[in-house]
């Protein structure tokens, strides 16, 4: 935003905010119930059988500028930009809720209605000015063909919802169609989620352990655990699936915990048994540095199976840092504090995941596995990979390559120092009985190790 002709930015929220209410007056605008007996006079009318595009338009952060700028600034801004809509669509706006407006296209094919869109997000990528005052404001918007995909106004509204929640996560000012690709999509997410909750009761949630090599010491020295669950009709679905949809369905603090203690009883084991090793990790979710007993889980994890310093690893995405950053920053420098060594993941994929090894405590940087495979096909990408391993030493970080999978990624990635490495061309993913087998072992003696592994399976 620019206040007086000096930008300030208001820190966006991760996705977005449902039902938020606003005291503006909405002049030109239907509003609550009445959306709703529109669309249904729409769609349900026999005698008005039409089919069309329904868009839904979600303002963003609009909460956020009016604690900024005052009610009379937004109540003014809010009036520009209803005008704005309604000459772009050449539409009524039916308020649904808060700052989320539908607009009925009938007869309007959805190619038709994205062009409209298109101009609509183009706008909103200028500033707003309300007296001598500039202000950015962002939307997301939902497009959805009926009858095609839906029938009555409840389904058309769960439509738009879908598409607005997809586009939120392109970005600002992102459109999102629903179709069958979407249709799917969510699908498979009701699935997993009615799933997740069958498979904690079950206890049907399985572990396993990637584990990492060690080019320095030249044996296996790290591992990660991870979960996946099978689904039926969908398969194996690993935890970068199913985290988000037991984020968004309250469960992740289960899921979470159940990992966590199985951490913490995989490193006990090695360590009763003598087995050299320097950590095992798992990843965690940003969402647990939110809950008030997470820190006192992770104390009491320690003192249970008496986990020396350095020996348990929690890894956190770059995205972290979208929420209560205060909160965030305190908690992982409390975790740090705690001897957990801190792992950030997908190093190299945004400025924020760089810009973050100047404000976390990490210890540990994971590249973006995309890098490793395009050191294939892209020469570009050995320059960015030796360019981050390089930046990543001299700040006196230890370097992970995940995904390693060829002899060429393991020549460019030896070239540039890389120390730990890890992926199938090394080992594949295994249960906790043989993990213990293999950590601290040398490639030829891992060898030795998976073969007899695979022998007693064909058994």
């Amino acid at each position: 935003m620019k206040l007086f002709g000096k930008k300030v930015s208001a820190q966006s929220d991760p996705r977005p905010v449902k039902k938020e209410s606003v005291s503006h007056s909405q002049a030109g605008s239907s509003s609550g119930n009445s959306c709703h007996e529109y669309l249904d006079s729409v769609l349900s009318n026999p005698d008005r059988a039409v089919s069309g595009t329904a868009l839904k338009i979600y303002i963003e952060n609009f909460k956020r500028l009016n604690e900024v700028f005052g009610y009379e600034y937004c109540e003014e801004l809010l009036q520009q930009i209803l005008t704005y809509l309604r000459r772009a669509t050449g539409k009524k706006l039916h308020q649904f809720i808060g700052v989320e407006y539908v607009v009925i296209l009938e007869r309007t094919t959805n190619v038709q209605a994205q062009n409209i869109c298109q101009e609509i997000l183009e706008r909103f990528e200028h500033i707003w000015t309300v007296g001598d005052i500039d202000c950015s404001c962002s939307v997301q918007i939902g497009i959805c063909s009926f009858p095609t995909y839906a029938a009555t106004a409840d389904q058309l509204l769960k439509c738009l919802d879908t598409a607005v929640t997809k586009a939120s996560e392109y970005g600002p000012n992102q459109m999102a169609v629903y179709n069958h690709a979407l249709r799917e999509h969510m699908t498979r997410r009701h699935m997993i989620a009615m799933y997740l909750t069958e498979a904690l009761d079950r206890q049907e949630i399985e572990v396993r352990y990637r584990p990492t090599y060690s080019t320095e010491k030249k044996k296996f020295v790290r591992a990660e655990l991870y979960l996946r669950i099978f689904v039926k009709g969908l398969g194996f679905v690993g935890a970068p699936e199913f985290t988000p949809v037991a984020e968004d369905s309250g469960q992740i603090r289960t899921l979470e915990y159940f990992a966590l203690e199985h951490l913490g009883a995989c490193i006990a084991e090695l360590l009763e048994k003598g087995i050299e090793f320097e950590s095992i990790s798992t990843r965690v979710s940003p969402l647990m540095l939110l809950q008030s007993d997470f820190l006192k889980k992770i104390a009491t994890l320690l003192h249970r199976y008496q986990i020396p310093a350095g020996k348990m690893a929690l890894e956190f995405s770059e995205n972290v840092y979208l929420t209560s950053q205060v909160t965030m920053s305190m908690a992982l420098q409390s975790l740090s504090e705690m001897g957990i060594e801190i792992i950030l993941n997908d190093f190299g994929s945004g400025m924020s995941s760089i810009s973050s090894l100047l404000e976390l405590p990490v210890n540990t940087v994971k590249f973006e596995r995309m890098f490793i495979w395009q050191l294939e096909s892209n020469p570009r990408a050995r320059i960015m990979v030796d360019s981050l391993i390089q930046m990543a030493r001299n700040l006196g970080l230890r370097m992970i390559a995940e995904g390693v999978e060829t002899q060429h990624q393991l020549k460019v990635l030896n070239r540039a120092d890389c120390t730990y490495q890890q992926g199938f061309y090394y080992a594949p993913t295994m249960e906790k009985k043989l993990l213990l087998q293999l950590m601290d072992c040398s490639m030829e003696e891992g060898r030795i190790v998976l073969e007899k592994a695979k022998d007693d399976v064909r058994r």
